[in-house]
């Protein structure tokens, strides 16, 4: 275990909802707080590299940008990963593989996402910008995800009572966290904010009344759905025999999968199937599980198909402090957000070691993202 990576600080930004509490941030400005504070996490060591996933751009290496300005020093070169939604969890994959690899000792991973300054962009000889990039070529499926939520709650048979009922657990969960102090740790106040922008007090039967949001007749509606949001969040990876003493947790295995583009959100369990499988691992002795919550309806798709229910039986094992339904989705961040909630619940919580914690992503164009981890 001399090699492996190990997980030994994670910190976030609070996170915004896109056009309110970080509108006039860019990624960068998001970013470089939670890599210098993370940094300060790990005193006394060279930071070899920063890699950050990212979707909306401005491009110029993001990662390069954001490590300049939280002052790590010319030497830190920067990578920038996209992989849509679960760019934040390849980021920390890609860097896990440095540090296994043997050719880094010290690398800042995660992801960062400000929606509100992303820019516009318009192709050659049209006037008007569009919407986003293509997830698949011409002629293959290419849903937008409200619509694809949508089609993998008809296909698994997710209703909408269950998708309500979820969200709520979310807010209220989150809320209940935030008051404890749970989040307190992990957060880098920016902005002058210090804590989440959304989570709130939500009623099943208010939820019930809101209009499906993307397919007349639909089960997926803005109330269990997660918002387009601003944040970003990294960890520190060291090889285990460079920990020093420092408590953390070891990246047993990662894994990226390919599924159906129609059904992007089904991404996460042929992921975490694979990811098992590798650690020659069952489900049954993970404690602890993030999935984020694009929408209440591809969480619960998921969780069904892997013998999971966090409405019932696993309620304090699948996202107990609420997910991304009630803090939000800063794309290229969220999956490095699930990352530093495991960091939270398991090594700031004190949970022996032993003890495993998965993180897993649904990502847009059909790709799933899933991570094993191993407190030490």
């Amino acid at each position: 275990m001399r090699d492996e990576p190990v997980v030994v600080a994670a910190r976030r930004t609070p996170i915004g909802t896109a056009g309110h509490a970080f509108k006039d941030l860019t990624v960068d400005r998001l970013a470089a707080p939670v890599l210098a504070a993370v940094a300060r996490d790990v005193p006394g060591r060279r930071v070899d590299d920063v890699v950050l996933g990212n979707c909306m751009g401005p491009g110029g290496n993001v990662a390069r940008v954001s490590a300049l300005a939280a002052g790590l020093g010319h030497g830190v070169p920067g990578l920038t990963v996209d992989r849509q939604c679960g760019s934040g969890l390849a980021a920390i994959l890609v860097a896990g593989q440095a540090v296994r690899g043997g050719e880094m000792d010290l690398v800042i991973a995660g992801g960062a996402e400000s929606a509100s300054t992303a820019p516009l962009r318009t192709r050659r000889g049209e006037a008007e910008p569009y919407d986003r990039a293509p997830f698949a070529p011409g002629g293959a499926p290419d849903p937008d995800m409200g619509p694809a939520a949508e089609a993998l709650a008809a296909a698994c048979g997710v209703n909408r009572p269950r998708q309500d009922a979820y969200a709520c657990r979310s807010h209220a969960r989150a809320l209940a966290a935030r008051e404890a102090g749970r989040f307190a740790a992990e957060i880098v106040p920016v902005g002058g904010r210090r804590g989440d922008q959304r989570p709130r007090p939500l009623r099943e039967a208010s939820l019930a009344r809101l209009p499906a949001a993307f397919v007349p007749d639909g089960t997926v509606t803005a109330g269990n759905s997660s918002p387009v949001s601003d944040g970003a969040a990294a960890v520190a990876l060291v090889p285990g025999r460079l920990r020093g003493g420092l408590p953390g947790m070891r990246l047993v295995a990662g894994s990226v999968v390919g599924c159906d583009p129609a059904l992007p959100g089904w991404g996460p369990v042929p992921a975490v199937r694979r990811v098992l499988a590798r650690a020659g691992v069952e489900l049954e002795r993970v404690a602890a599980v993030e999935i984020v919550e694009a929408f209440a309806a591809q969480v619960l798709a998921v969780t069904d198909a892997l013998g999971l229910d966090p409405l019932g039986e696993d309620d304090e094992r699948v996202c107990p402090d609420g997910g991304a339904l009630a803090l939000g989705h800063p794309w290229g961040a969220t999956g490095a957000v699930v990352v530093t909630r495991l960091f939270s619940r398991l090594v700031r919580g004190g949970a022996p070691a032993g003890t495993l914690g998965l993180a897993a992503a649904a990502v847009g164009g059909g790709l799933g993202v899933a991570a094993l981890f191993e407190v030490v």
